[in-house]
């Protein structure tokens, strides 16, 4: 056994080990390709990621403490998060399309010193710079930090060795960068090793591999793809931005094997008028989580679309993962399919107490991927705990389903009224909070309704303070200035008074019902 196979069998490996392993053993290997052809091999990307992990610690990074980039994809930008958990640092990959505000408070959270940026992200922080007091690294070389290239320490420069353990913190992802508090689920080096382990056997993750990854590197969706690839020695193909006809262009160029993609970008995709004209032949397999996944679109993706297909329904957070193997389970497409190996899934009613197959119920889970809990604050995690009458910890997911006989999870609804829109999740009640900083509003309410562009986009209803008097869609404006790219609302309806229970709850499904879609023209 070599000694690349005896750490990937391993109960517990480092990534960055495994990355060392790989360039030694296929040194002239692509590893990352962007797709404007810039492509660094498996010998230079870890050269390059050893200068990354020597500079944080030059820097006086310590071990477990963390490191913040908020960019579009790049090779540098990958190079930084292997880099940083060479060196034993926890990555907190920031979103874009976060407010100022917001990106400005996860740099504070997170106890970052340094800060990676590129030009896009240092333009939309000018208002708050003054508020961030983490040093600038501008990944691109633009002037608003110092350029990337000169930071690296010099060309052969290697990191002091470092102690990783399965309890170490791996990244750090926030749930939503958006108006209110985020949290940082904070996932470990065990919870990522385990999901490497899925990627062997039917999924092919091996050294011929080729995945397209057109969703982008702070989003969990992309790592679970990302870091499995490259531990498996085959080569990454990264997308700074989703574009349907690009996507194909760039699959057939490279002839890809592998895709992770939400169902939306499955959507846009088909609906390409080119799309039967490109060879996707190449494709072994086809991915997708974060949103739910229409039946009716998983159908589609398996009769025109060359591979296999598979569904996982999960959290960042870790705890449970279900896994639908469509092109095995062509009757259950209506599902998320069954729990993973070694995953315990269970419901449990309102009270906590676990409920049997056929009875609907909130979807609990435990595996030995899970997050070591939201940083600091251990109420959060508390509440998003739930301990089973064995005393084990299981992760609460908010969602509602219902087990059928033979084992297949149907799921339900959202219990939290999260709105999942082009794959990422947006929480209404910070929307709501921003729309009552307006100086008209009594109360609001906002609801995700179906979106073709989206899959989910929110809708806002709004109750005005007597004698107010406002404009819906001037309102819906000035709210979303001030909100981020991916919360911004769709539409903006105003009501005498919002539907209440008797005990007061705003009844957001009569919201949602009395909803209309826009008339087609």
């Amino acid at each position: 056994m070599t000694p690349l196979d005896a750490m990937l069998a391993a109960d517990f490996g480092t990534i960055g080990d495994i990355l060392r392993l790989r360039a030694a053993a296929t040194p002239d290997h692509p590893a990352v390709i962007m797709e404007t052809g810039e492509t660094i091999s498996f010998a230079a990307f870890d050269a390059l990621v050893d200068r990354v992990a020597a500079s944080l610690q030059r820097d006086g990074v310590a071990q477990r403490q963390a490191v913040a980039v908020c960019a579009l994809s790049s090779i540098p930008y990958a190079a930084l998060f292997l880099g940083g958990l060479r060196a034993g640092v926890a990555v907190a990959p920031l979103a874009p399309s976060s407010t100022p505000e917001a990106l400005a408070g996860m740099v504070a959270d997170c106890g970052a010193s340094l800060f990676f940026v590129d030009a896009g992200v240092a333009a939309e922080l000018a208002a708050v710079r003054d508020q961030i007091t983490a040093r600038f690294i501008a990944l691109d070389g633009c002037d608003s930090g110092e350029a990337f290239d000169a930071w690296l320490a010099p060309a052969g420069a290697v990191p002091t060795p470092v102690t990783i353990t399965p309890d170490d913190p791996f990244n750090i992802i926030y749930s939503s960068g958006t108006t209110g508090a985020p949290k940082g689920i904070v996932q470990s080096h065990g919870m990522r090793w385990r999901h490497l382990l899925r990627g062997p056997g039917a999924i092919g993750y091996g050294e011929t591999a080729v995945a397209l990854l057109s969703t982008p590197l702070y989003s969990n969706t992309t790592l679970v793809c990302f870091f499995p690839i490259l531990a498996g020695g085959g080569t990454v193909v990264l997308m700074k931005k989703f574009d349907a006809g690009r996507f194909l262009q760039l699959a057939q160029q490279h002839r890809v094997t592998h895709a992770m993609l939400v169902p939306v970008q499955y959507r846009r995709i088909l609906e390409h008028p080119d799309f039967d004209q490109f060879d996707l032949s190449s494709f072994h397999m086809k991915f997708c989580t974060s949103a739910p996944f229409a039946a009716e679109l998983k159908a589609q993706v398996l009769a025109r679309w060359p591979g296999g297909l598979v569904e996982y329904f999960g959290m960042t957070e870790g705890g449970g993962t279900c896994i639908l193997i469509c092109h095995e389970h062509p009757d259950k497409l209506h599902t998320v399919g069954r729990p993973a190996p070694g995953h315990d899934i269970r419901l449990i009613d309102e009270d906590g107490v676990q409920v049997g197959p056929g009875v609907v119920g909130e979807i609990v889970g435990r595996s030995q991927g899970m997050m070591n809990g939201y940083h600091g604050q251990p109420g959060k995690t508390a509440e998003a705990t739930w301990v089973s009458p064995e005393g084990e910890r299981f992760i609460r997911t908010g969602d509602v389903g219902r087990f059928d006989e033979e084992g297949f999870l149907t799921l339900m609804d959202r219990k939290k009224d999260m709105i999942i829109s082009g794959g990422f999740n947006i929480y209404p009640s910070d929307l709501e909070a921003e729309i009552l900083k307006h100086e008209a509003v009594a109360e609001a309410a906002v609801v995700g309704v179906p979106s073709d562009a989206w899959g989910e986009t929110p809708v806002a209803f709004v109750a005005l303070k007597a004698g107010a008097a406002i404009d819906a869609e001037a309102l819906r404006a000035a709210v979303n200035a001030r909100l981020g790219k991916t919360q911004r609302l769709a539409e903006l309806h105003l009501l005498d008074a919002l539907p209440r229970s008797h005990i007061g709850k705003v009844l957001k499904r009569e919201l949602r019902d009395s909803w209309q879609a826009p008339a087609q023209v």
